[in-house]
């Protein structure tokens, strides 16, 4: 059985270790927990490797946030997996940081990755795992403050709050959704 993990964020050395590059920052956890490096592939960089009998792809898309379903419904027919064994990785400023929250579908939120993975799919009904960035942001300012860097504070306990989101992943694929949100939406 394989599922689709997908990270969202901006390619390009500037968007590095920003808020909004939280999906990217997951599944490179991931990636790099199994011992495993992305490669070049089409609309996305890609790796995988197996777990508890599981395949788990990892894709990191280059199509920029705003047209990240093309990488998904690319990688979703290349790879055969079901629109159910697929994850969508994001960052939420609707959530205090820290907190991850999965979903098996609703609305974007306002938030453009999501939007064009729904359009792309023709459904807002696909699993994701929000991972928040809290919104301390002035009027006028929430671009910079989700572009920007992760600050002083965060950066303490940013990889701990990584590690659990990675093991909220593979839970997903060992245990599935129900179980999986049940034990981690709560952390």
């Amino acid at each position: 059985m394989k599922f689709l993990l997908t990270g969202l964020g901006n390619i390009g050395p500037e968007y590095e270790n920003t808020r909004h590059n939280v999906g990217f920052t997951i599944v490179e956890k991931l990636a790099a927990d199994a011992g495993q490096v992305f490669s070049t592939g089409r609309y996305a960089s890609r790796c995988e490797f197996r777990h508890k009998g599981k395949t788990f792809v990892l894709i990191r898309p280059s199509t920029f946030m705003n047209l990240s379903g093309n990488a998904v419904r690319y990688w979703m027919q290349e790879e055969k997996i079901p629109l159910e064994n697929v994850m969508i990785i994001t960052d939420d400023i609707a959530l205090p940081y820290g907190k991850i929250r999965m979903r098996a579908g609703g609305s974007d939120g306002g938030h453009n990755g999501l939007k064009h993975i729904a359009e792309v799919l023709g459904t807002d009904r696909f699993p994701r795992l929000r991972f928040g960035i809290g919104a301390e942001f002035s009027k006028g300012r929430q671009a910079d403050y989700v572009l920007g860097k992760w600050s002083a504070e965060e950066q303490e306990t940013l990889s701990e709050r990584v590690e659990t989101a990675t093991k909220a992943c593979l839970s997903f694929g060992l245990i599935g959704l129900p179980a999986t949100m049940n034990e981690f939406n709560r952390k």
